[in-house]
């Protein structure tokens, strides 16, 4: 094998690879996003995610770039981690299609014309030829992608021809052939096969590189076998390197990918040669032809497919297994299997909405402490987080609750406990925002080196205690639920309401004289709005606790009724209005 082979070789291959992207990015665009959406449809229904993935996969020729796109979805929370393995089964069956594509190239046409056409030399020119006319005078950006996929698909054949080519006069020569029936040995042949898939990243080429030894007459269907196995495997690569740096059930989808083709490897590889053994199939030292690589890569992954298959909730559990969860991840769960007993089911959403509140109470105590005494990364980094979580927790309260009233029979009081903790979660939600947005006025002053006057810290120092009470009376009322301390709470509203719009007022002054700068108004305003925001928050907390005060929480009156009567009622304690005046200073 001379360096023109080499050369030819490794064009070749490289023509594939490009063509193989190509074909697929273009596919991608052309499909303009409805792809994704298709996916993302894959519900629960595995059979439907199984179809849903066959028929991605076809479109985009490539399973490396389905499984590359599942762990971004599992990343972004688009979809969940169980509703991937139907997908990834759908995925495997369909790359097979490829390698029938590219099983063209072996078609015998002898002078008939039209097994001619069918070889991939001739109508990969002519897609080229319509390929190019598109791009280049094509108006609508819909049409250049299709000629560039016809062009990437041309390239992909063109690749092909050539890898086949280099290997022609291979067949002659005495090293090759010793080189191939090393191959025999079946561990030889997958740890073989998958090192090669691995590097390349893409087992569509490492099955087409197959089809073009298999040219050479060479390769017989007992090297073939475990070759395609391993090829199998070192598709996973590509999924491999996209799961570093996401979140854990991402890496999960990595781990069902890699378990799937690795377990049905393990198993049907002692399944055939335990059969073997004992029959001694004569056809694994026959020649295998371009066909027959193709064949074999559809029956290993169809078979795979229905021996695991039907384990699907067991892969997941591995997945589990091998990449543990954390004690977050274990904070986060609520088991369906409680909604069988729905009181149970209410209780575990009650301590669930404990820890929301209080996370939310810490990351507000977090961003007040800095906005008094400093700004510092670690509290910031705290509070991005925190705000994260509470937004996990009021995603998954909101949709199990809702399926909980929906789907089961709950009685008076779980009814009542449900809808107390559905009606808070967006008022605890929005002050766990609030908390954030302070910490970025924070982070502000800080990078900025702001330095507001005497008079503002002064009015900042009696505002936020004020705030810092309000909300804490609040929450300690929403999960007592005992409405004993809500008459507190409306006077102090409006307090904190004075205070800030008086604030407010103080500080155009320090502006119009000079004292402040136009870009410390900004800052100091987007303090003070939170401030108001968070107190009314507070009040709406405590007017859910003060709605579910009685025993048996029964209020006739729907929500607008009780909350106009709630704030009407507290807003007219003067003698707690004056209290708060004169502590805060207002």
């Amino acid at each position: 094998m001379d360096i023109f082979m080499f050369i030819t070789l490794f064009g070749g291959l490289a023509f594939f690879l490009y063509g193989m992207k190509l074909l697929s990015d273009s596919l991608k665009k052309t499909a303009g996003g409805r792809l994704e959406k298709l996916l993302n449809k894959a519900t629960d229904n595995q059979f439907k995610g199984l179809t849903i993935g066959a028929i991605i996969t076809i479109a985009i020729q490539s399973s490396s770039a389905m499984t590359v796109m599942l762990v971004g979805f599992v990343n972004s929370g688009i979809m969940e981690l169980p509703q991937t393995v139907g997908v990834i089964f759908g995925s495997d069956i369909g790359t097979t299609l490829t390698a029938w594509i590219l099983s063209l190239a072996g078609i015998d046409s002898g002078d008939n014309i039209v097994l001619r056409l069918l070889k991939p030399s001739c109508f990969s020119l002519v897609f080229a030829l319509i390929g190019i006319i598109l791009i280049m005078a094509a108006k609508k950006q819909k049409h250049k992608d299709v000629g560039s996929m016809l062009l990437g698909f041309s390239i992909l054949m063109q690749g092909m021809t050539m890898m086949s080519s280099s290997m022609e006069p291979l067949k002659e020569m005495d090293s090759f052939v010793s080189i191939m029936t090393a191959f025999k040995n079946p561990l030889l042949g997958v740890f073989s096969g998958a090192i090669v898939t691995g590097i390349i990243q893409s087992s569509a080429a490492a099955i087409g590189i197959l089809q073009s030894i298999s040219m050479t007459g060479q390769l017989t269907y007992g090297m073939a076998i475990p070759l395609v196995m391993g090829a199998n495997i070192g598709t996973c690569m590509t999924a491999i390197l996209s799961s570093i740096g996401v979140n854990r059930d991402a890496k999960r989808v990595t781990v069902i990918h890699v378990a799937i083709k690795l377990i049905g490897t393990v198993i049907w590889l002692i399944v055939f040669y335990s059969v073997n053994a004992i029959f001694d199939f004569d056809f694994l030292n026959s020649p295998v032809n371009i066909v027959g690589v193709a064949a074999i890569h559809s029956v290993f992954n169809i078979a795979n497919t229905i021996l695991l298959f039907p384990f699907s909730k067991l892969l997941v559990k591995i997945a589990h297994l091998i990449v543990k969860e954390t004690e977050e991840e274990q904070e986060f769960k609520l088991d369906e299997r409680l909604m069988l007993t729905p009181a149970i089911a209410v209780g575990e959403c009650r301590k669930m909405m404990i820890n929301m509140v209080n996370k939310a109470k810490d990351g507000l105590d977090k961003s007040m402490d800095m906005l008094l005494k400093g700004y510092n990364t670690t509290d910031f980094d705290f509070i991005k987080k925190n705000e994260e979580k509470v937004d996990g927790y009021e995603d998954l309260l909101g949709s199990y609750l809702m399926r909980l009233t929906t789907t089961q029979h709950l009685s008076e009081d779980d009814k009542n406990r449900s809808s107390m903790i559905l009606q808070a979660i967006g008022e605890v939600e929005r002050i766990a925002d609030h908390a954030n947005y302070l910490s970025d006025s924070a982070e502000e002053i800080a990078n900025k080196h702001m330095e507001f006057s005497d008079t503002a810290k002064e009015e900042l120092s009696r505002v936020i205690p004020a705030v810092h009470d309000i909300y804490t009376m609040a929450l300690e009322c929403y999960l007592s639920k005992d409405a004993a301390h809500a008459d507190d709470i409306g006077p102090l509203r409006i307090v904190i309401s004075e205070m800030c719009d008086k604030f407010k007022s103080n500080h155009v002054d320090r502006l119009a004289s000079g004292v402040c700068t136009t870009e410390q108004g900004f800052v100091f305003n987007d303090i003070l709005y939170s401030c108001v925001r968070i107190a009314e928050h507070s009040l709406n907390i405590a007017a859910i606790a003060y709605r579910f005060k009685s025993a048996g929480a029964k209020h006739s009156k729907n929500q607008d009724t009780y909350m106009h009567d709630f704030k009407q009622r507290k807003d007219k304690d003067e003698r707690k209005y004056q209290e708060y005046v004169k502590k805060y200073k207002a």
